[in-house]
């Protein structure tokens, strides 16, 4: 990768890793990114599935693979995309210190002690 293109990485598909400068479009949601080739994908998925009122499967993708190695090709790439997500939520975190938000509502907001809050995200020891 060039030094150039290193610079312009800013996140990757929450779903098949690509960063932002291997795909099109990489659209941000509340911590995750999604790429325009998984959109497509999704798309495509949805588009056939059964109509409404219709069977929808019921198992977890988990349930669904009988493969080991499947399962082992997807650990790394849900354990990056949990990596990810915990660094967008840190980078918030950062964000909400910056302007001016309280360990103790920082804390609240995500569901822990001002204390929790504060030992996950200063950085301080």
């Amino acid at each position: 990768m060039s030094p150039a293109a290193k610079e312009s990485v800013i996140a990757a598909c929450s779903f098949c890793q690509k960063r932002n400068t291997e795909v099109g479009t990489l659209v941000a949601g509340p911590g995750v990114f999604i790429c325009d080739e998984c959109v497509a994908l999704c798309s495509t998925v949805i588009e056939g599935k059964p109509a409404e009122g219709g069977p929808q499967p019921q198992l977890a993708p988990w349930d669904q693979v009988t493969s080991p190695e499947v399962v082992l090709v997807s650990l790394p790439l849900i354990a990056a995309a949990g990596a990810q997500v915990e660094r967008n939520l840190a980078q918030w975190v950062l964000k909400a210190r910056a302007l001016g938000v309280t360990w103790a509502r920082i804390g609240e907001t995500l569901g822990m002690t001002r204390q929790s809050a504060w030992e996950r995200f200063s950085g301080e020891d």
